[in-house]
């Protein structure tokens, strides 16, 4: 087995993206979707028996503290700050308190709702050691990351680790190129990138795993969503496994840079 890793991550939130687009879900809609994603996610995780990365919102969490506390016990629960669509700097703090006192394990690490641009400055404050907020690549009416790194920096105290994309153009491996690409121009993609840099950083959103057919969305965003998207995780997993092992991030960083002892203990 080839010494790289995969990072395979979800953000587990609310499901508020149909807001986005003149919905009006309620609180408690949001919340059950969200719910019923992570269960279909934690089927195929169980099968595979690999650990991931849960960025989870505090908000979503204080609604679901039994499901969280058993997904802390094989996987990494790190802050996706307190609300999805909400956000000020006193929640960076407050998100990761609210998730420590619920899995009664130590968050390191944050990834902002939408890829949002943060202050690293603030992010040491508030107790993180890693964040994992960059898309490195363009995102027409989103953002514009072509000029950051592709991998693994150090900014003002802060690891911060990337999403993957592809090493020549920077074609990104997010949950929506997962969606629509084909699935062997992804495998590819995918390989290339572990081929070229160690490691894959992938991030997937578990309400995607549940049939969001109905909702009021465009296309390429709820286009292969539920079952048939979670028969294509599982193909991932099974050819990802030939290529690396899947790692949660605070061990891979364990292993990638010098840190104490302590961290990620």
């Amino acid at each position: 087995m080839p010494n790289r890793q995969v990072l395979l991550t979800f953000d587990l939130e609310e499901f508020d993206i149909p807001n986005e687009y003149g919905s009006s879900l309620c609180w408690e809609e949001q919340l059950s979707i969200g719910r019923k994603g992570m269960d279909a996610v934690t089927q195929v995780l169980e099968l595979h028996q690999i650990p991931v990365t849960i960025f989870t919102t505090a908000a979503y969490a204080q609604e679901n503290k039994d499901q969280l506390k058993l997904l802390a016990v094989k996987n990494e629960i790190a802050s996706h700050t307190f609300y999805h669509s909400a956000f000020k700097n006193d929640d960076l703090a407050a998100s990761k308190l609210a998730l420590e006192e619920i899995t009664g394990k130590t968050v390191y690490g944050l990834r902002m709702p939408r890829m949002q641009p943060i202050n690293m400055e603030l992010v040491s404050h508030a107790g993180y050691l890693y964040d994992s907020s960059v898309n490195p690549t363009f995102i027409p009416g989103k953002y514009n990351n072509t000029h950051l790194p592709k991998t693994l920096y150090n900014e003002k105290e802060v690891y911060r680790l990337p999403c993957s994309v592809s090493p020549t153009f920077r074609i990104p491996l997010f949950w929506l190129a997962f969606k629509n690409f084909p699935y062997a121009v992804y495998k590819k993609l995918a390989t290339d990138t572990i081929n070229k840099y160690g490691y894959l950083n992938l991030y997937f959103h578990p309400w995607e795993f549940t049939d969001i057919s109905r909702y009021k969305l465009p296309g390429y965003v709820k286009r292969h969503s539920g079952d048939k998207l979670a028969e294509k995780l599982h193909q991932l997993i099974k050819d990802l496994k030939k290529e690396g092992t899947f790692e949660t991030m605070i061990h891979f960083l364990r292993n990638r840079i010098p840190l104490n002892e302590s961290f990620g203990k």
